[in-house]
């Protein structure tokens, strides 16, 4: 069996390029399982996972979670709301404690940038980051990556754009990770109070212009405003930025073309995407959704095969 070159899922920038093809590889078979009437596969039975999450998520959560179900993995759920954390304990003792109870893998999402590295250089466990602060979210590139792939057939050549909020986006970085890595041409996109400086020194090209990238594109992905992040107004108004930034349906018969539209969610419907867009054909976001739960399976699979446990 082929193995992964990592031991955690810290960042794309971890990873190789055979790594990202084993994990789609892994996916495609999965996928397959979970249409299937019997959606499990016991696969890590006895393996035990501990989904931490110290901020609010909805679909990653969920997507985690039931990855872990299908692969038939007991599963823990830890509110950092009601932790000893919230009593001063820190995140290395609250991990231990965790840990002493035979937990295999930890799941994370942190507000930090840099905790899940931290944690993987500090505790002895496999750990998959779920998204660290403004720094990385690799399942979810990983996601997207696998969903452009579906869609046109392959990555190498193709022009992805990346429109919005780069600035405070953890998808962004790991997209482009990602991207670049599969071959493809990034650009990105938004107004430039939200565009990070030095960014092309990933490679990357940079517009401000979003009817000049959607002719230039294959596929986009349209990030949401993250306004929880924001402690500044970066534009003047929400209806300034949709009618400068949001995708339309005006727009997309302007552009004569078919594109790929992907968006990580969750939607704020009428600001960077309208709802006749979301809904439209060409869009992959709920594809998106279901391809989620089979590139966590098979990046949780994956990962514990290097975990040495035996009939793993």
């Amino acid at each position: 069996m082929k193995k992964l070159s990592v031991d955690h899922l810290i960042g794309i920038k971890y990873l190789k390029e055979e790594d990202i093809h084993l994990i789609f590889e892994t996916a495609d078979h999965f996928k397959e399982v979970i249409n299937r009437p019997i959606k499990k596969v016991p696969s890590l039975r006895d393996i035990t996972i501990a989904n931490l999450f110290f901020e609010n998520s909805t679909r990653t959560k969920l997507s985690f979670e039931l990855a872990e179900k299908r692969l038939s993995a007991d599963v823990v759920n830890f509110s950092a709301s009601q932790s000893s954390l919230s009593k001063g304990e820190t995140l290395i003792d609250t991990v231990n404690n965790i840990l002493a109870m035979k937990v295999d893998v930890i799941v994370m999402r942190h507000p930090n940038p840099g905790a899940p590295l931290f944690l993987s250089e500090n505790v002895d466990a496999c750990i998959i980051n779920a998204g660290d602060g403004t720094h990385e979210h690799p399942s979810q590139a990983l996601l997207d990556a696998f969903s452009i792939k579906e869609k046109l057939g392959n990555i190498c050549g193709k022009r992805i754009a990346i429109v919005g909020d780069i600035l405070h986006s953890r998808v962004a970085l790991s997209n482009i990770f990602a991207l670049k890595m599969l071959g493809a041409e990034v650009r990105i996109c938004g107004p430039k109070s939200l565009l990070p400086k030095h960014i092309q020194s990933l490679g990357v090209s940079v517009s401000t212009d979003l009817m000049k990238t959607l002719k230039w594109c294959d596929a986009v992905n349209m990030l949401r405003v993250q306004n929880e992040r924001m402690d500044l107004n970066f534009f003047p108004s929400s209806r300034e930025y949709a009618k400068l930034y949001g995708l339309n349906l005006k727009k997309l018969e302007q552009i004569k073309k078919d594109i790929v539209i992907l968006h990580p969610g969750p939607i704020n419907r009428g600001v960077e995407i309208t709802s006749d867009v979301a809904d439209s054909k060409n869009a992959v976001i709920l594809d998106q959704v279901e391809n989620g739960v089979a590139i966590r399976m098979a990046i949780i699979y994956l990962l514990v095969a290097k975990l040495n446990i035996p009939d793993v």
